[in-house]
């Protein structure tokens, strides 16, 4: 009998999750950010969902956040027109970055000193966060609204989705354009898998895995609901998706085969995300919560604790699978 999934349930927030990121693994474990549209981003443990801090600063709904590999530093993008980077020990805010629209999305380089954003005046801004007073590096092209920025192939090139129903591949020196591709509705996610350089899309029900350096097409999946966002494991194995059916869906990414479902939230699932060691994944959604679930069920890690039926009388194993109780984090 396979063992119930048991999601940590992070509450806090009091609107919907829209976007959510992963540090690296540090001597003090890993830390997870969400950007939520109460304004109020929020850092917590990864492994376990405990609340660590609010950044409080924003004026908007937040859009987009992220931490630096060493969670040192966070980054968030929102609705005031603004980007802020904080110090994400203490929580205090170390600049903001004025805009002339709403900020989208914010990435690091690998060495913290240099900050993408972009958002709806559909430029690509590169700032020099050694030298906050300088002004960005601008790259225009696109035609509407920046969803998605990032960082790749070690710094040297950006990878940016857009509501102009393209994803386009710049190169950091020249500032061109290296390849656009286009597709036939507007891409809803973007994640890049620098350990392999693969990005992974969502647009429609698709699920799409390209070279992150060609842009050639790798594969296609086709999800049962329209995904908002999907995460590949870190050791590649399968992948996990979201979207507006409430659903948390996982696949083997070899075979393609849909090996687990499960009803993850009462709202949209808007993002997802595998933690750094790809023991868990966590998901943000319109029911303004968060939930970590576990890649491999059963296994005993963070708050999860693993019970063998063997250890148990016949009526509690019972009791065990018949509901799905949640742990609140």
């Amino acid at each position: 009998m396979a063992m119930r999934q048991t999601p940590l349930t992070c509450s806090g927030h009091t609107r919907p999750v829209v976007d959510l990121a992963f540090s690296g693994i540090t001597p003090y474990g890993y830390f997870l950010i969400s950007a939520c549209k109460d304004g109020k981003p929020m850092l917590r443990q990864g492994d376990t969902g405990d609340w660590i801090g609010t950044f409080l600063g924003h004026k908007g709904a937040v859009w987009g956040a992220t931490l630096n590999t060493d969670a040192t530093k966070a980054a968030t993008a929102a609705a005031d027109f603004t980007a802020k980077v904080w110090d994400a020990v203490s929580g205090d805010e170390v600049l903001s970055l004025a805009h002339k629209h709403i900020v989208k999305t914010v990435n690091f380089t690998q060495d913290s000193n240099c900050l993408l954003t972009g958002g709806n005046d559909k430029l690509l801004r590169l700032y020099d966060l050694s030298n906050p007073d300088a002004a960005p590096q601008e790259i225009s092209g696109h035609t509407s609204a920046i969803k998605k920025a990032l960082w790749c192939n070690d710094d040297k090139q950006i990878l940016s989705a857009a509501e102009d129903k393209t994803i386009r591949l710049w190169d950091r020196s020249s500032m061109e354009e290296v390849k656009t591709l286009t597709f036939d509705t507007s891409v809803s996610s973007m994640e890049y898998v620098a350990d392999g350089q693969i990005l992974v899309i969502t647009y429609g029900k698709t699920i799409a895995f390209y070279n992150a350096l060609s842009l050639e097409l790798i594969k296609t999946v086709e999800a049962p609901a329209s995904i908002n966002s999907a995460s590949l494991h870190p050791e590649k194995d399968f992948f996990v998706a979201g979207g507006d059916d409430f659903k948390l869906y996982k696949f083997d990414y070899s075979t393609k085969e849909e090996l687990e479902s499960y009803k993850g939230h009462f709202g949209p699932v808007h993002c997802v995300r595998f933690s750094p060691d790809g023991e868990l994944y966590a998901s943000g959604s319109e029911d303004g919560t968060l939930r970590l679930w576990q890649t491999a069920v059963g296994k005993t890690y963070g708050l999860w604790k693993c019970v063998l039926p063997e250890d148990l009388g016949t009526e509690s194993a019972e009791q065990l699978y018949a509901s799905t109780p949640e742990i609140k984090a």
